[in-house]
């Protein structure tokens, strides 16, 4: 009987802290009970502390990550130690390296905590047999990873169609929430420019204004 009731405050402590994951999902899916008590048996809760890499570059990525709070960076790393970052990850964004993921090769990209970060962790084979016993939720991720696509294509359409006034116009408009967190540099990095010229971009802005 006590293990029983220990079993019972495990699942209910898990379904606490999963709740922001679980009304990420009432938005797209409904789950029955007994899909949302399979789905929690399957997934990781995990806090990683500011600084700590959540994927490297190189390793083959064992997770798909679903952020509760917390701010992270996805980033190359060329061979002259040059960081080139590709997206940031906030409160209610997936973050990881999806061509490793789905294809179970090493990893391009590097995933780097810019705050505590908590998240919800899906590994590659928890993940497959949940496809299999909940099919909504492989609908659900093949919509994931066809928006992460099309955001993908238009930022490099912008890179190359629009300059840099343009594009940091564009960022500031899409993603307020993530210029508050995030320092200068990295976003100059995200948008192929040196900090200098986004503090010169920034200037002439509010001159206009």
């Amino acid at each position: 009987m006590a293990n029983m009731m220990d079993g019972k405050h495990q699942l209910k402590k898990n379904k606490m802290n999963n709740k922001p994951f679980l009304n990420y999902l009432k938005k797209y899916i409904a789950l029955t009970s007994e899909e949302e008590t399979l789905l929690l048996a399957k997934i990781k809760p995990r806090v990683y502390l500011k600084n700590q890499y959540i994927i490297q570059q190189g390793d083959v990525c064992k997770s798909v990550n679903f952020i509760i709070s917390g701010c992270t960076k996805t980033f190359y790393m060329d061979v002259e130690g040059q960081e080139h970052i590709v997206m940031f990850s906030i409160d209610d964004w997936w973050t990881s390296d999806l061509g490793s993921f789905i294809t179970q090769t090493p990893a391009d990209f590097n995933v780097q905590c810019l705050e505590n970060t908590q998240l919800v962790q899906f590994s590659y084979e928890n993940l497959e047999e949940l496809y299999t016993e909940i099919p909504k939720l492989e609908r659900l991720f093949r919509k994931i990873v066809e928006r992460a696509f099309v955001a993908s294509q238009k930022r490099i359409i912008r890179n190359f169609s629009l300059d840099a006034k343009e594009r940091y116009t564009i960022f500031k408009q899409t993603y307020p929430k993530i210029e508050q967190r995030v320092p200068q540099y990295m976003i100059a990095s995200y948008l192929g420019i040196t900090k200098e010229f986004l503090s010169k971009i920034k200037s002439q802005l509010i001159q206009e204004q």
